[in-house]
């Protein structure tokens, strides 16, 4: 199974959204923090992004600016140009935008000299986050280099065509591209790690053979009964060898991550469907109903079945 495809699927809780936002000559905006993750990409123009720590960044044609967690930021035409607060009823949206209109639209208000971006926003539940998003920085900034990942080249090319001029399948064709695009924007990063000798943490857990071995089969088959000794012989290491080279680079041992991905995916089958406690339990491992229980309100500080009457909106989210 794939590790960064789950880790994303596990902190979904809506649809993405995006749009197409043609900005005036002179702009600033402050953008406050959303529940989620959101990008922005230069199609025309230029602008600065200022992030909520750190160097301004100098955003060109066909860079990608990704927020992973959600941080208040600001943008702005040039350095010197004061930030004004996004408009209470754009920011309070769960579409997590700023100035932008439904997806496919223009906005033309101001000169038409500013640059054009794509803005948009993942709607994800940071409270239970995946330790692999946890771990990347408040902005990855993936400037556009000639040869360099075209995969991600390619995607923002579909999603800007297909907001320029809304077709039939849009409705079904946006969604897709977003999460296409999302991915594409992870691997860029982990891919830049790697490159440049700085991978560290789940960045150097995705590249290393034997962790990722283990990572695969977990995610697999989360409700098999592994031991340490069967994941470090799917890793061809010792057990000792591969528990210590687990826990140096995912950041906790091989059976506690096991058990935080059970759980894991236990509170999203509670929250997404209506199987029974028995089957949920089968499902991540547990042949005791109790066991689980337990287990799971230990993870929690609720049994599943409060857990499950108290995400209803949860769940209707997850299946917009």
């Amino acid at each position: 199974m794939d590790v960064l495809s789950d880790a994303v699927t596990a902190m979904r809780t809506g649809q993405p959204h995006s749009g197409r936002v043609r900005r005036p000559a002179s702009f600033g905006t402050r953008v406050p923090p959303v529940a989620g993750a959101g990008f922005h990409i230069v199609l025309q123009g230029s602008c600065w992004l200022f992030p909520p720590d750190g160097a301004l960044i100098a955003l060109g044609v066909g860079d990608v600016a990704f927020l992973p967690h959600g941080a208040a930021h600001g943008l702005a035409d040039s350095l010197s140009t004061p930030l004004v607060d996004a408009s209470a009823s754009l920011a309070e949206t769960p579409r997590g935008q700023e100035d932008t209109e439904p997806a496919g639209q223009h906005l033309t208000n101001g000169p038409a000299a500013g640059p054009v971006m794509l803005c948009g926003a993942y709607l994800l539940d940071q409270s239970r986050a995946h330790p692999l998003m946890s771990d990347l920085p408040e902005v990855i900034h993936l400037p556009a280099r000639v040869g360099h990942h075209p995969g991600l080249r390619a995607a923002v090319d579909l999603l800007g065509g297909e907001l320029e001029q809304p077709r039939p399948g849009g409705d079904a064709m946006l969604p897709a591209l977003l999460d296409v695009l999302l991915l594409h924007i992870l691997r860029a990063w982990f891919d830049e790690q790697s490159a440049h000798g700085a991978a560290s943490g789940w960045a150097s857990a995705l590249r290393d053979p034997a962790v990722a071995a283990a990572l695969r089969a977990i995610h697999g088959d989360p409700g098999r009964q592994w031991t340490v000794e069967e994941m470090g012989a799917r890793a061809g290491l010792s057990r000792a060898a591969f528990a210590r080279r687990f826990a140096a680079l995912v950041g906790q041992p091989p059976l506690a991550y096991l058990t935080w991905w059970r759980m894991t995916l236990a509170a999203r089958l509670l929250r997404d469907s209506d199987a029974p406690l028995a089957a949920v339990a089968r499902k991540v491992g547990y042949s005791s109903e109790y066991a689980f229980a337990h287990a799971f309100k230990r993870e929690y500080g609720s049994a599943p079945g409060g857990f499950r009457q108290s995400a209803p909106r949860a769940r209707a989210l997850s299946r917009q």
